[in-house]
């Protein structure tokens, strides 16, 4: 698949410079930042849901109460 994305002069010499800085080709640079950023939408939208849960029952137990729990060490 190909992409093609409209940048200022300024724009296209800061992501040759960081591609250069990186090691890497221009594509790359705008895959990785592309799948960093989905990556950390899709973190926060686990972060909230897990903090919903968190909500419903805010119960927490100490290191020491959860080995207890599972018998171990």
């Amino acid at each position: 698949m190909s992409t093609s994305i409209r940048m200022t002069e300024r724009e296209q010499e800061l992501v040759k410079s960081y591609a250069k800085i990186h090691g890497i080709s221009v594509g790359e640079a705008f895959k990785r930042a592309l799948f960093e950023k989905i990556e950390d939408e899709f973190d926060i939208a686990e972060a909230e849901l897990a903090y919903d849960e968190f909500s419903k029952d805010p119960k927490t137990y100490s290191l020491d109460e959860v080995k207890e729990m599972l018998k171990i060490g």
